[in-house]
């Protein structure tokens, strides 16, 4: 544009929910699947406030099959009333203007999770059509949308509403009265929105996420203890015979809803979400839905009463090396704000405000950190000054309690590399941090960092007095797991400090540099990483056999000596003193725990070449549960295998004399053997049974197990090594009355011919 053209005329005025359309990024982030299920989001949070403020109890979430999406509750309902300074009702105000809602004054919401007040009106402009019913005063009031702009709908049939149907729209400047399209007891009240995201906002690769929405759903159930959340997919039926459109079909006698839950119903897997009985539910607040029946469609409900505690459990994997702790409370704080005054106008107000902390942890014997953190039910990802608080408070107690038990823990406090860092505390962490507090600042719409600067001091100063009560040991019942976690926390630091020496060590980058290996360190040829393959061998006497079948080129050889470790049981001091668990970390060269670095290790494939007998599987479960705990990342990404050497050789006669048969089972064996006889092809009834990978030859060994172009490898999978820590966990840990009733509930299954004598 030619500058003298530039004036007044060039200027685009947006007005009402036409920037939304324009600009949509700036509301809702992206145009793809997170952009859809933002929208999603600010409805459903909009519900859960309702909750929140304690008018609340229910929520169903529909997912139509027609594309729209549903969200019912049974709280207050919009206000029906008209808006004195706009002179429209309030459904019409909160579905069309910006930064308008109940959320800016101080008394309808204490802690919500929709502050800006942009969150209905901004899902009504990206959406095609958007109806709204609310039931208030007796009545049920509607009111339809398109691209937010009010007006009416001409469905040819009004029970399947679409955003095809033709519309007439609301003369501008004019009042839009709500239809009253029915009745309700006076005491039923609660707030319907129907809506379908607009194809002409949304790509193409738009699309709602089911998973998405059940974590979603069951995480806000965890955070409100005591809301039911309902779930009901339409477009996927459940298997089975049953219906269920008992689900929400509404007595026309007294609008109280029948929540009977049919069989085909599927419930969260917490004992709380099973417990929700429909006769607890206040009648005068019964959900309505506009479609009452929903033959074979899928329904999750969730329910939960624990609360965090409850979340904790949930996030937890792994053994738990602590009880969850809980460190719960509430302060006030003075904050300047901007008040709307009765003129409308704002100006600056002190004003006190309430926070609310509720915070669970325990302490698992992983190294992974699980943190989730939550202001007013909103995930805050980016943490805030909630955790910062929290990480602080956790952070100088535990500093505290080392240095007090040092002698107990063995730490010396003169060496300036023994000392706890946050990575530590972390190690096996499982966190759920929540406040609640009104009109939080959050760094944009997205809201994920808190920033209310004077959250963090009440927060500090609650983990600071509760939590250094419980890893002190002071507080009744908690000697004994505080001293469980400083002892992991301490060996954490150990084995971060270790993993630095041994990186300094253990990096390859010349042949010279092997010889600050384990000597009995078979290694393979520099230069081949990309290909390079270290087999953990079974004894000294299966090394020298591999050592000839093997390819030196890039493939290392390290021998261990009978069964390593039990590491389930043993701390990961324990574990770093161990010459086998030690040599085995030091060769792979990627450290342990969390500072394990994938990209630093030094082969691409481990495989465990142990014989084939049940002393054979002993060992692989040891190294597996090593691999698990420890450098888990090797399994995660598949690089860890295990050999399958054969368990027989047939060796065939006649024509054939020279061919050899390798089985590895006795039933394969057996059909084998069956099958030759069938074939009339003659074999030496001598079959060698391998003891051990000893037995075998240079050739055997390399034709079997060793060479790429006749071996046969199984990958382990992460799902294996998860169920074998567990049944090692089970049959070999501290626990004794697990493995004694797991002993007694399978007797019957045990079969002697299965032992390996």
């Amino acid at each position: 544009m030619a500058k003298d053209n530039y004036g007044a005329k060039s200027l685009t005025v947006l007005e009402g929910l036409d920037a939304v359309r324009k600009r949509p990024g700036m509301y809702i982030g992206t145009t793809d699947s997170q952009g859809l299920m933002h929208c999603l989001w600010e409805i459903i949070d909009n519900a859960v406030d309702e909750a929140l403020a304690g008018a609340c109890d229910h929520i169903i979430v529909t997912l139509h099959d027609d594309g729209s999406v549903e969200v019912a509750d049974n709280g207050r309902g919009i206000p029906v009333d008209v808006e004195p300074k706009t002179k429209l009702t309030g459904v019409e105000v909160v579905l069309t203007k910006l930064h308008a809602g109940a959320k800016f004054g101080n008394s309808s919401y204490g802690a919500s999770g929709g502050l800006h007040g942009v969150g209905s009106s901004v899902v009504n402009a990206l959406s095609s059509r958007l109806d709204v019913e609310v039931d208030r005063d007796g009545k049920t009031h509607h009111m339809a949308f398109h691209q937010g702009h009010p007006g009416v709908y001409s469905d040819e049939d009004p029970t399947h509403p679409s955003p095809n149907s033709p519309f007439k729209k609301t003369r501008k400047n004019r009042p839009t009265e709500l239809e009253i399209i029915g009745k309700v007891s006076p005491k039923t009240t609660g707030t319907r929105i129907r809506y379908w995201a607009d194809p002409e906002i949304f790509n193409d690769t738009a699309e709602f996420s089911y998973d998405q929405l059940i974590d979603r759903v069951r995480q806000t159930s965890f955070l409100v203890p005591g809301l039911k959340i309902t779930v009901i997919d339409e477009n996927i039926p459940e298997t089975g015979d049953e219906a269920v459109d008992e689900m929400l079909e509404v007595d026309a006698e007294d609008n109280a809803a029948d929540m009977a839950q049919p069989d085909s119903a599927a419930t969260d897997e917490s004992p709380e979400s099973q417990t929700g009985d429909a006769d607890a539910q206040p009648q005068e607040n019964a959900v309505q839905t506009t479609r009452p029946k929903y033959p074979h469609a899928r329904i999750e409900e969730f329910l939960h009463t624990g609360g965090v505690r409850d979340f904790v459990d949930f996030l937890s994997k792994g053994e738990a090396v602590s009880d969850i702790w809980r460190i719960t409370g509430d302060d006030t704080y003075v904050e300047e704000t901007q008040a709307v005054g009765d003129d409308g106008e704002l100006h600056a107000q002190k004003v006190t405000r309430d926070c609310a902390v509720d915070i669970a942890i325990r302490w698992t014997n992983g190294y992974d950190t699980t943190m989730r953190s939550f202001v007013n039910v909103v995930e805050t990802p980016g943490g805030g000054t909630h955790v910062d608080g929290f990480l602080q408070g956790i952070t100088k107690q535990v500093r505290k309690a080392v240095e007090d038990n040092a002698r107990k823990l063995k730490v010396n406090l003169k060496d300036s590399n023994m000392k706890v860092e946050r990575d530590d505390i972390l190690a096996g962490l499982v966190a759920v941090v929540t406040v609640r507090i009104a009109e939080p600042q959050f760094q944009g719409q997205t809201k994920d960092v808190l920033g209310t600067a004077q959250v963090k001091p009440i927060v500090s100063k609650m983990t600071d007095r509760q939590f250094g009560e419980m890893i002190t040991g002071s507080k009744r019942g908690y000697k004994e797991q505080s001293g469980r976690v400083l002892e992991k926390i301490v060996g954490e630091m150990h084995a971060r400090v270790q993993a630095r020496k041994t990186k300094e060590v253990t990096r390859r980058k010349n042949a010279l540099e092997s010889a600050s290996m384990p000597p009995k360190l078979s290694d393979c040829q520099p230069g081949n990483d990309d290909v390079a393959e270290l087999f953990i061998v079974e004894g000294d006497s299966a090394l020298g056999t591999a050592k000839a079948a093997r390819n030196s080129g890039f493939q290392a050889l390290l021998p261990i000596r009978g069964k390593i470790l039990n590491v389930q049981k043993a701390s990961l001091a324990q574990m770093l003193s161990n010459k086998e668990c030690a040599a085995i970390i030091q060769v792979v060269g990627a450290g342990s725990g969390a500072s394990f670095d994938i990209e630093q290790a030094r082969y691409n494939k481990i495989i465990m070449m142990t014989d084939a007998d049940v002393d054979g599987a002993h060992i692989r479960i040891l190294l597996l549960t090593l691999f698990y705990r420890y450098m888990r990342p090797l399994i995660e990404y598949g690089h860890v295998y295990a050999a399958v050497p054969p368990l027989h050789r047939i060796a065939l006669t006649g024509v054939h004399k020279g061919e050899f048969i390798y089985t590895y089972s006795d039933d394969e064996l057996a059909g084998k053997l069956a099958e030759l006889d069938r074939k009339h092809i003659g074999y030496n009834e001598d079959i060698q049974r391998y003891k051990g990978l000893g037995e075998m030859d240079a050739d055997q060994l390399a034709d079997t197990t060793m060479d790429p172009r006749t071996r046969m490898l199984r990958r382990i999978r992460m799902e294996d090594a998860e169920q074998a820590s567990h049944i090692f966990s089970l049959l070999m840990g501290d626990d004794v009355p697990p493995r004694k009733a797991f002993i007694v509930e399978n007797a019957d299954d045990f079969d002697r011919s299965k032992i390996d004598t």
